[in-house]
């Protein structure tokens, strides 16, 4: 995750802090438990992804950045050109190896410039042509991507439902991807079925104790539901496994603060101050700590 996305996140949940209101649903993308916040209702039955639907269309001539994280990310008319001459062959090419070859480079070039919806459908094609592990899960980690983002309840729905469909397949390739079990269990957390995300990640916990994304989300999902002392908990084993963890550092501090231990609070916020140097952070952080300085 980029410095300018942790911050643009910690900002935002600052403020929703205190407003006395967390993100309704915490989502978490990478192995050390980066996140993203994102609601979302149950996901419905989804229709075919067709290539050639108006987002797609968009995604072959758009330089707008695909969301506010992404705002670094802007295509070049190079890029673009590369995408519709691909698009040209892939749509003429018949079935076979080929077209998978042409989907793939369509995948790579549209993560490339954070289009990740149309990146995931477009591995799914491959995954289709070569079903395996390795490419569910490569269709999968886009539409997980593009649903961490999702602007929309109806876009997080649709994108939530790809991402459960592929990960489940990655699953029953390897019931042991705890990668892809994480992902799935917070696609489940957003729905209106949470207790199978919370199940998910318990295995996952069960299956390696030190699995630092899987603690964070329960320490986030802990603090959501208001037990602040399991959330303590959950984030204290966090920074036992990596005390770096910026993120974990300064829900700690929320959770204790909940409980009524400011000064412990204090220090965790210090802390991260300590190890993230970047400016929005650092504002954010100080922020928090006003507020607590305040309520003294």
């Amino acid at each position: 995750m980029s410095k300018g996305r942790v911050a643009l996140i910690l900002s935002a949940v600052v403020l929703a802090v205190l407003m006395a209101l967390l993100p309704k649903v915490i989502i978490n993308k990478d192995k050390k438990g980066e996140f993203a916040a994102n609601g979302a209702a149950a996901p419905a039955a989804q229709p075919d992804h067709d290539p050639n639907h108006e987002g797609h269309e968009d995604h072959a001539t758009e330089t707008k950045p695909a969301a506010p994280a992404d705002a670094h990310v802007m295509a070049t008319p190079a890029q673009l050109k590369e995408i519709a001459d691909l698009r040209i062959k892939f749509n003429q090419a018949g079935a076979g190896q080929g077209k998978s070859k042409l989907a793939e480079e369509l995948a790579v070039k549209y993560a490339a410039i954070a289009k990740h919806d149309s990146a995931g459908y477009f591995y799914e094609q491959v995954a289709q042509v070569r079903p395996g592990e390795k490419s569910f899960q490569k269709a999968a980690d886009e539409y997980f991507e593009a649903f961490t983002f999702a602007a929309t309840q109806e876009r997080s729905q649709e994108l939530g439902a790809k991402a459960q469909g592929l990960y489940e397949q990655v699953l029953k390739n390897n019931p042991t991807n705890l990668e892809a079990k994480t992902n799935l269990a917070m696609t489940y957390i957003s729905s209106s079925t949470p207790m199978k995300g919370v199940t998910l990640l318990r295995e996952v916990i069960a299956a390696d104790p030190k699995n630092e994304k899987a603690l964070f989300n329960m320490g986030l999902l802990s603090i959501q539901s208001t037990q602040y002392e399991k959330a303590v908990d959950r984030f204290r084993e966090l920074l036992a496994v990596n005390p770096n963890h910026i993120e974990g550092t300064f829900y700690l501090g929320v959770a204790l603060a909940e409980t009524g231990k400011k000064v412990e609070a204090q220090k965790s916020f210090m802390k991260v101050k300590e190890i993230s140097k970047n400016p929005e952070v650092q504002a954010s952080v100080d922020s928090y700590l006003e507020k607590l300085k305040s309520a003294n």
